[in-house]
């Protein structure tokens, strides 16, 4: 009997020590559940107090190739300039344009756009684009030629800087120096250029066609100005600006952010105060200054045995003209006032930016500064001039091996 009583409690002691190995695994699993539960809830609540703290970011656009990083150049504040005048004098920087580092990047990628658009340019056909240009133009279309599977053929004075034309050769274009000449004359670099398209065009041997850019006087030009550049200062200053100061190559920029500015702001200007006024940079030698004084195209260098240059009597280079272009034209009338700048006077800010701000810039972006910083002392302390940095020049430098 006691060996039946010994043998009948196991069945007890192991339903026992059962009960507590299941009481104790619930209690586990449900701690553990509850443990999960927490977390899962302070997770959610952190997102949730995320969410709603911080602001909604979008999402970073990637941009299309080298024509993507064109326009939407920052405007920066010329410190030493601003302190000096009393002014707030700034900038847009141009030269920050991804594929030739200037504002001509945009007039480059708006003329092959319309081009492609109307039929006249065919990519990965053979078409080439030609032009005459002293440089920046043509250093723009040879990199975006590249980019949109073309090929650029330009034809620049032989008085341009070896800069320019060494890397137009790095970029892959072909590149003619041809001697200064007078637009009138067929060897004219711009004429030269218009007359070897349609060779191109009308040649049976030669692939594709001959496409002339034709930088001075296509509306691409300006239009690529008064879309993009004249928009975007807008935005960038809120549309609190006095003054909007700018030399011309072709007159497209003036012209483009002239129309843009004064449609949104009002025409203004004038010498009497009160409204937006537009100022043309022009440099010694340039008839544009007398052109908008006096309404005629002269200056005195002009004069029969004076001249020494065939373009503009001046060592800047990329402003100033001495004939009419459709581009200037199409913002003449809104132009209120013009600054003359000596070869003087652009060397010496050329220097001051370099010493006061670390800003490396070119002659044609210092006759800019220079005509912005008078017309900011004409105004009075307190006033926002607008102006433009064309080229970085250290960048052209070392893209040419030069140190």
């Amino acid at each position: 009997m006691g060996q039946i009583d010994q043998y009948s409690r196991w069945p007890i002691v192991v339903a026992f020590a059962a009960g507590v190995f299941v009481s104790v695994a619930f209690q586990a699993v449900y701690a553990r559940s509850e443990k999960e539960q927490r977390q899962r809830g302070s997770s959610t609540q952190s997102a949730s107090s995320h969410n709603v703290e911080e602001p909604s970011l979008e999402v970073l656009s990637i941009k299309e190739g080298i024509e993507g990083c064109i326009g939407n150049t920052p405007l920066i504040r010329i410190k030493s300039l601003s302190e000096e005048t009393g002014c707030e004098i700034l900038a847009k920087a141009e030269f920050l344009n991804g594929a030739g580092n200037s504002p001509k990047d945009r007039v480059a990628s708006n003329i092959i756009s319309m081009a492609e658009e109307q039929g006249l340019l065919r990519p990965n056909s053979g078409d080439v684009i030609y032009e005459g240009t002293v440089g920046s133009t043509g250093i723009s279309l040879a990199a975006i030629a590249r980019a949109r599977g073309y090929k650029a053929h330009i034809c620049m004075p032989s008085d341009q800087s070896t800069e320019k034309s060494s890397l137009l050769l790095h970029l892959g274009a072909t590149v003619d120096r041809v001697p200064p000449a007078s637009i009138i004359d067929a060897n004219h670099f711009v004429n030269r250029a218009r007359t070897l398209a349609a060779a191109h065009t009308a040649s049976p041997t030669q692939p594709g066609r001959g496409f002339f850019a034709d930088q001075f006087e296509t509306a691409a030009n300006w239009r690529a100005h008064f879309e993009g550049t004249g928009p975007e200062i807008l935005a960038q200053t809120g549309g609190r600006l006095d003054a909007f100061v700018a030399g011309a190559g072709t007159g497209g920029t003036i012209a483009g952010v002239a129309r843009c500015l004064k449609g949104r702001l009002g025409r203004g200007g004038g010498g009497g105060g009160g409204g937006l006024r537009v100022v043309l940079a022009d440099p010694q030698g340039s008839g544009l200054w007398n052109k908008v004084k006096y309404g005629v195209m002269f200056d005195v260098k002009e004069r029969e045995g004076t001249r020494r240059r065939h373009q503009v009597d001046s060592i800047v280079e990329g402003v100033g003209l001495n004939r009419m272009t459709e581009n200037f034209e199409a913002g003449r009338t809104l132009i209120d006032d013009a600054v003359r700048v000596t070869d003087e006077q652009a060397m010496a800010m050329a220097q001051w930016l370099v010493e006061k701000d670390g800003i490396f810039v070119g002659s044609s972006s210092a006759v800019n500064c220079v005509a912005a910083t008078k017309i900011a002392l004409e105004l009075g302390p307190g006033h926002r001039i607008v102006t433009l940095l064309y080229r970085y020049k250290a960048r052209r430098c070392l893209a040419c091996g030069r140190t």
